[in-house]
This record gives structure tokens, C-alpha cells and sequence, in this order.
């Protein structure tokens, strides 16, 4: 859990040193006494600390980042990357999921549809999203969207960012398996370039229903997992406190995810995670979208169906029996 000021817990010792630093430098300014090696030595020790502490994170670490209040939302990217963005609402079947935005904008003068998981800012807005957790609506809304850009020939941009798809009753009334099902399906034969990025958390079918694409990106601290750590710990052990041995485990990382060629690309952030800085860390996204999305244009449609195909089928280890 975040401590004062939104800091996490394994971040106390650089936020002291910090105040610490904050305290000199004022007491300097009000009582006009040099103490600039003071501070200068300090600001070296917290350097060294800050190095030390992000350049060895625990995957639990990275999980409680990815989780950051302040971390940006889909909506803080599309501000940042997009322009003329048009939303869209509602799956003409049952209505609107503000948990899921989408709609059509422009990236550098490209035409393209834009969809993702949205948690919301304030307590109020994250009551009225949900925290982030869709309903069949909101895929199906998502489905709509990207069937319309098919139809158009327009990329797709998705941004992954939930701990998992609703679990109520009156999502399953609605038929959540049946939308999250039909979404895999129908994203596996889009003939359009389709490009997914995990932001923050990318929890089990929530985050699977709007991530087959051509090309899966992850930020350095986001994770992406068949089940939260939390959840896993409860059926494996029947204890939700060891989610830390379950994050250690299921290897949910970035960094994880590359090595198994499950993701493409690990998408750098700044010192202390995406929160931290972000501009920059939406520069990072979108440069990482262009570098994705060259040599997909190079394709044609059924192409680019053989290639999202192929991705799929390369993940994993398996044998065939005559």
C-alpha cells in the first residue's frame, strides 16, 4: 500500500533522505549558512540510493508500481500521443461501460482506432469506471469499435490496464464469458494492424479480451498475468498475504514476458515508474507504437492475419502425438 505523498513502502528510505536534503536546503535559504557540500553529499547518497533501489526491484516491487494511484491512465496517454480524438460510447445491445474508452484519433496524422482499460482519477471517477473492471458491454462496446476500424482499414491501438473483467452476477447474467470469448475470436481475424500495450496491470481474460494483437507491448513495471498474485495465492495456498511468493511464481514481469517471447518489446520508464514522469513516459509509448507498427503497414490484410496467427502459435512449448 502507498505510503504519504503516494510513495510506496519500499520507497521510505529514498523519500527521508529526500526531506532531509528539502530541510538543508531550506534552513540554507532562511538562515543564509552555507551548507552546500552538506546537501551535496546528501544529494549523492540518495543518487546511489535511488539506483539501488529501482535497479533491483522485486516482482512484488513492480507489481505495487503497476498499481501506483497516480500512475497514468489510458486517457492521460491518448491526451498525450493522439490528437483529434473522437469518443465513442455504448454497444448497441445493452449500453455504455465507462471502463472501456475508445474511439478514433489521429496519431501524427494517421487514422486510427483507440481503445483501452480506463481505472479513472479521483475517488468519483474510479467509483463511476468501476476501478477499471469492464462488463460485457464495455467489450462489446470494444468489439464495435474494432469492427468499424477493420471495416475502414484503420490501425488498432489498445492500452491493457485492469486487474481482471468484472466478476459480479449481473456481468455474468450478461454473458462476460460469451463477450471476452468472442472478442479472441473475432480480434484473431482482423485484417488490420493491431497493436496492444500494457500499461499498468494486466489482469486474466479482462486484459486478454482487447490484447491479441500483431505486436504486445509491456511498460518496464506493468505485469501481465493469467491471475492477479493475490488470486493465485488463494487457491494455491488458501492465503491471499503470500501474493508475493504467487508474483515471484506465475514470472508476470516485462522482463519475464520478454524472455519467454510472449511480449515484443519492454517499454522503458522513468526512475520510480510511469507516474514519475508522464510526458516522457508517453513519448516512450509512442515512439515504441511506430517502431511496431512499420513493418506491419508492409503487409497486406491476409498477412497481417498469418503474422498476429503465427505470434500466437509460437508461444509456449508443446508436442504433437501421430
Amino acid at each position: 500500500m502507498p505510503i504519504n505523498n503516494g510513495q510506496l513502502p519500499f520507497e521510505k528510505p529514498l523519500v527521508e533522505l529526500r526531506e532531509k536534503i528539502n530541510e538543508l536546503q531550506k534552513f540554507t535559504q532562511e538562515k543564509s549558512i552555507d551548507l552546500s557540500d552538506e546537501i551535496a553529499t546528501l544529494e549523492e547518497r540518495a543518487k546511489r540510493l535511488e539506483h539501488e533501489i529501482y535497479g533491483n526491484l522485486t516482482t512484488w516491487q513492480k507489481v505495487q508500481i503497476a498499481r501506483h494511484p497516480s500512475r497514468p491512465t489510458t486517457m492521460d496517454y491518448i491526451r498525450h500521443i493522439f490528437t483529434d480524438f473522437m469518443e465513442l460510447h455504448g454497444d448497441r445491445l445493452y449500453g455504455d461501460d465507462p471502463a472501456i474508452v475508445g474511439g478514433i484519433a489521429k496519431l501524427d496524422g494517421v487514422p486510427v482506432t483507440v481503445i483501452g482499460h480506463e481505472r479513472g482519477k479521483d475517488t468519483k471517477d474510479k467509483v463511476a469506471r468501476n476501478f477499471g473492471l469492464p462488463h460485457p458491454e464495455g467489450y462489446r462496446k470494444a468489439l464495435r469499435l474494432m469492427q468499424q476500424a477493420d471495416k475502414f482499414g484503420r490501425p488498432i491501438i489498445c492500452f491493457i490496464d485492469t486487474q481482471g473483467a468484472h466478476p459480479g452476477v449481473e456481468a455474468e447474467e450478461r454473458g462476460q464469458s460469451e463477450a471476452i470469448a468472442r472478442n479472441l475470436r473475432e480480434m484473431a481475424g482482423f485484417q488490420v494492424p493491431i497493436v496492444c500495450v500494457v500499461t499498468g496491470e494486466g489482469g486474466s481474460g479482462g486484459a486478454l479480451a482487447i490484447s491479441v494483437g500483431n505486436r504486445l507491448l509491456m511498460l518496464e513495471h506493468a505485469y501481465y498475468s493469467v491471475i492477479s498474485p493475490e488470486g493465485a495465492a488463494a487457491i494455491l495456498w488458501r492465503d491471499a498475504a503470500k501474493a508475493k511468493e504467487a508474483a515471484e511464481a506465475l514470472k508476470i514481469t516485462a522482463q519475464d514476458l520478454k524472455r519467454l517471447d510472449i511480449i515484443d518489446q519492454v517499454i522503458p520508464e522513468p526512475k520510480g515508474g510511469a507516474h514519475k514522469d508522464p510526458v516522457f513516459q508517453a513519448k516512450q509509448i509512442k515512439e515504441a507504437i511506430w517502431t511496431a507498427l512499420e513493418p506491419l503497414f508492409q503487409m497486406d490484410r491476409d498477412q497481417l492475419v498469418y503474422d498476429r496467427h503465427e505470434k500466437f502459435e509460437k508461444i509456449g512449448v508443446y508436442h504433437t502425438v501421430d
